[in-house]
């Protein structure tokens, strides 16, 4: 990718989107952090943008999601029942009965480092899964919370600044239940995933407004929203599926803010520019697609990294999930005109990630509401 008006090149970009996708040696060039960091600071070159047009009603979309925002607002101390009694081991053995093994779609561990594993390592294994992907939720959601105050100073639309001191809100909110979740119902935590910790460096870093946009609000809220659902739908555990439930509700706005905000500026952008956007998200895609191989667990588990990584991605069910990803990306890149976008480049990079039968689905911006319900019947 171009860089461009005094954007930030990470040090690491040379490994961003360079790879052929489910190239195993350019995942694991990327897998090591710095556990014990606290404090991660990334360079900001943008302008803070003033706009004395106060008027609203010129986007009623835009005013829309604001006044839905507004109104569903919700408090995680009062709104989530903390008192729920979590056993994570009984969890971890409740989710493996509904969905059918602890390495479904694997029937032969002959030969792998599980063949003589007994339950309380995959007992041990789940809980550590359930850690890290909660950790990963959490350090996103403080991604989006820095990502959407940018845009409150960036965006030049007294609207849409409007619906992003929201969102802000929101994700606050994301923050202190995920980080209480970890710290009061699971066994532990994990650093942010170099992965995700390159992307969030890349958007936070990049000068023009509707990058943070296209890479928060498209891609890493996108994708987000649909890891959720997934939990949510597969999880016994009530308190989680509660706290799921509210938080995919204020997401599904997020991105719908995000598609109703590019697809007005898309629509005046050149054919290079647009490009260099979908150059972008196929990028984003591939990067937040291979960070759920959860490198780390293995790791703590005193596992061999690159054989049990081989061993996933042959699973059946990894290649489901990972098309089940990009429900809500695809049709969004294709309602702002990305997909097909000059010579619809990113079109076949979406054919080759398997995800083009998305196309075809609601966007989130038309799809929204269907998230939108009444507290009382959050389960």
């Amino acid at each position: 990718m171009s860089r461009k008006d005094g954007n930030i090149a990470s040090e690491n970009d040379h490994l961003i989107g360079r790879a052929e996708v489910d190239d195993l040696e350019a995942i694991l060039a990327v897998s090591a952090t710095d556990a014990s960091e606290t404090i991660h600071a990334v360079a900001e070159h943008q302008d803070a943008i003033f706009t004395w047009e106060y008027r609203k009603g010129a986007r009623p979309q835009l005013d829309k999601l604001y006044d839905k925002a507004r109104t569903n607002q919700w408090n995680g101390d009062s709104d989530v029942p903390w008192d729920t009694d979590v056993d994570q081991r009984k969890v971890v053995l409740g989710n493996v009965l509904a969905y059918g093994g602890f390495m479904p779609g694997i029937t032969d561990l002959r030969g792998t480092p599980f063949e003589k594993w007994n339950a309380d390592e995959w007992i041990a294994l789940g809980c550590e899964s359930q850690n890290w992907t909660l950790s990963q939720f959490l350090h996103g959601e403080q991604g989006a919370l820095l990502c959407t105050a940018k845009i409150v100073e960036t965006v030049p639309w007294i609207d849409a600044k409007y619906y992003a001191a929201t969102q802000v809100m929101d994700e606050a909110r994301h923050v202190e239940v995920f980080s209480r979740y970890l710290d009061t119902k699971l066994s532990g935590h994990y650093p942010i995933n170099p992965h995700l910790k390159l992307l969030l460096d890349q958007v936070v870093g990049d000068s023009r407004w509707d990058m943070t946009y296209l890479g928060m609000q498209i891609m890493v809220e996108g994708l987000a929203l649909a890891a959720f659902r997934s939990m949510h739908d597969l999880t016994i555990e009530p308190l989680l599926r509660h706290i799921l439930r509210y938080v995919m509700a204020d997401e599904s706005r997020h991105i719908a803010f995000g598609v109703v905000t590019l697809k007005e500026l898309y629509s005046q952008l050149s054919a290079a520019e647009l490009r260099e956007r979908q150059e972008f998200v196929f990028e984003a895609a591939v990067r937040m697609r291979d960070r759920f191989l959860q490198q780390e667990v293995w790791e703590r588990m005193g596992l061999p990294v690159k054989q049990t990584i081989k061993l996933i991605m042959q699973a059946p069910e990894r290649r489901v999930f990972q098309r089940m990803l990009f429900t809500n990306v695809v049709p969004n890149c294709k309602k702002l005109g990305l997909l097909d976008a000059g010579d619809g480049w990113l079109r076949r990079k979406f054919e080759e990630l398997g995800v083009l039968q998305f196309e075809h689905l609601d966007d989130t911006a038309s799809a929204y509401e269907a998230f939108q319900i009444p507290r009382a019947t959050v389960v």
